[in-house]
């Protein structure tokens, strides 16, 4: 077959960083597209490319660099990604995934038609009545925005009337449709990485998520859950890809109710925080399976190299520059895996980098990694 040369990928944040790392090691190299000069994937290559994609004249220059595109979020309008594939440049996942993907509606009314578990869920507009949508959903429910939304922007609890219409007037805001999904009770938030190509399909452990302010903080490889329930939702992630007909590399973030359910909250189409421990815990990170699946390479194994990994991110403390200031204090454990993403300015609750330990025991890493994590100031 013929090795492509350069890898494009759309945005240049850390995902895009981590995943840039990866291609140089294997020999590859790569072409960054991003509205701000030296982002923390930019950094690393000569071919930076400051603009976006409603710019046709630098998203040519930028196709026609690349080999082979694919992206680092699912905030791409599908027709841009459409326009790409009609200059003759592959994109990974393709925008038909995406079209299916980026709207949350349409990704919900995808899963559900395709028999994969979703919590029960209705459109919505500013005019629906509260009395229509809790009449389906009960009285507590989540508005959601149908686009761009991440860490916990775009939603909006309500628990009656007032809050109904306050969460209408604050999605409003953000312009773009909404919809309404029930509140789910959950005992654990799942996730896994699924990685495929036209002719292997493999899945990552499932780890356990812990939220802190809407941002996934902290991440136990695997989860504490029984044979039969992590067979059940690899089984599960595998079908929702397939669903949208994907490619590339794949997060699926899920509830496991109380009453023993799977239910599928979301897919992302790219890299996931989720999975961000693999770089030291697996055999394969996912960024390397990333490339590898764009590229239509063989996968590598996705098993764990020990028994556990705590993956915790470094959320910015402070509004100021990105620099760690206490790197003596990082490195106090040293099984201690740092990374820190390059970014130029901190500020409070800005994912700025992230720390993995892995070890034989859990309870002894998660509570060394929440140790260390107290003491490191970015």
């Amino acid at each position: 077959m013929n090795i492509k040369k350069c890898i494009g990928i759309l945005g240049g944040g850390q995902l895009a960083r981590m995943s840039a790392y990866q291609a140089f090691k294997l020999g590859f190299d790569v072409a960054i597209l991003e509205k701000q000069k030296n982002s923390p994937a930019g950094q690393l290559t000569k071919k930076e490319y400051v603009g976006w994609v409603d710019n046709e004249a630098i998203l040519k220059e930028f196709s026609k660099q690349s080999d082979i595109i694919t992206l680092e979020n699912e905030f791409i309008d599908s027709e841009k990604l459409h326009y790409i594939e009609t200059l003759g440049k592959k994109v990974i996942p393709s925008s038909k995934t995406i079209s299916l993907i980026q709207d949350k509606y349409i990704q919900k009314k995808t899963l559900e038609r395709n028999g994969i578990p979703v919590p029960k869920f209705v459109k919505c507009n500013y005019e629906n009545l509260y009395k229509d949508v809790s009449s389906v959903l009960g009285k507590r429910f989540v508005l959601k925005s149908r686009k761009m939304g991440y860490d916990g922007y775009g939603n909006a609890l309500v628990k009656n009337i007032d809050s109904f219409n306050a969460g209408l007037k604050k999605l409003a805001s953000r312009g773009g449709e909404v919809y309404a999904e029930e509140f789910v009770d959950f005992a654990v938030e799942l996730a896994i990485m699924i990685v495929r190509t036209k002719k292997e399909i493999k899945a990552y452990p499932v780890v356990q998520t812990i939220q802190e302010n809407h941002i996934c903080k902290t991440v136990i490889a695997p989860a504490q859950i029984s044979k039969k329930l992590t067979k059940f939702s690899e089984g599960i992630a595998i079908s929702a890809v397939e669903a949208v007909s994907g490619y590339g590399i794949f997060g699926i973030e899920m509830f496991l109710t109380k009453d023993e359910k799977i239910l599928v909250n979301e897919m992302a189409p790219r890299p996931h925080n989720s999975g961000h421990y693999t770089i030291e815990a697996c055999v394969t990170s996912q960024f390397e399976n990333h490339i590898r699946a764009v590229l239509g390479l063989p996968l590598g194994s996705t098993e764990m190299l020990r028994p556990f990994a705590v993956m915790i991110n470094l959320l910015g403390k402070k509004n100021g520059d990105g620099i760690v200031r206490n790197y003596n204090k990082a490195f106090a454990d040293d099984n201690a895996h740092l990374h820190i993403y390059g970014k130029e300015k901190s500020r409070v609750g800005r994912k700025m980098g992230h720390l993995t330990i892995l070890g034989d025991n859990l309870y002894q890493i998660l509570r060394r990694v929440k140790e260390i994590e107290k003491q490191i100031i970015i």
